[in-house]
C-alpha cells in the first residue's frame, strides 16, 4: 500500500474549485458537529447557505470553522481530501451577493429557505491523496456545470 501524499497548494485549490459538496466542523455548547454543505468558491472564500435557526446559522459564524472535501474510490482503495480552516463570517452587503449569485450561488440540496450565506475565508489549506497508480483525471470530482 502506498504511502498518502501531501498535495500541492495549486491541487488542494483546483479540487476545491470544482467541488459542490462539502462538510463544515464546528464547535457548539452540546460538542462537536460536521454538516454537509453545498458550497461555491468566491475570490479565495468558501460561501455556503443555510437558514438561520440551524445549528450552523447559529454556531456557524464569526468562528473557526474546517472545512472539507473528498472523493473515494473504494474498488482502486483511492482517495483524496482537502481541508481548509479559517474564520467565518456571514456575507451581508448586497453587492457582494449580487456577485456571487451572478457567479456561482451554491444552491442548497436540502429543501427549504436558506437565505443566509456564510463565507470562509481559509488560512490554511492542505490536501492528501491515498492509494497508488494515480493519473490526472482520476483524482478530479465530477465538474461543475455551468
Amino acid at each position: 500500500m502506498a504511502e498518502p501524499v501531501e498535495l500541492t497548494l495549486e491541487e488542494c485549490l483546483e479540487l476545491l474549485n470544482a467541488g459542490v459538496l462539502g462538510r463544515v466542523a464546528m464547535s457548539t455548547p452540546m460538542g462537536p458537529r460536521i454538516v454537509p454543505v453545498n458550497y461555491a468558491m468566491y475570490e479565495d472564500q468558501i460561501v455556503f447557505r443555510t437558514t438561520p435557526y440551524s445549528e450552523l446559522g447559529t454556531y456557524g459564524w464569526n468562528t473557526d470553522l474546517a472545512f472539507e472535501v473528498d472523493h473515494i474510490d473504494y474498488e482502486k482503495h483511492q482517495g483524496w481530501s482537502v481541508v481548509a480552516i479559517g474564520r467565518s463570517s456571514l456575507i451581508e452587503d448586497p453587492d457582494e451577493l449580487a456577485d456571487i449569485r451572478s457567479h456561482w450561488d451554491p444552491t442548497p440540496w436540502a429543501g427549504g429557505r436558506r437565505h443566509l450565506y456564510v463565507k470562509i475565508r481559509w488560512r490554511d489549506l492542505t490536501g492528501r491523496r491515498i492509494g497508488g497508480d494515480w493519473s490526472r483525471g482520476s483524482m478530479m470530482p465530477v465538474r461543475r456545470a455551468l
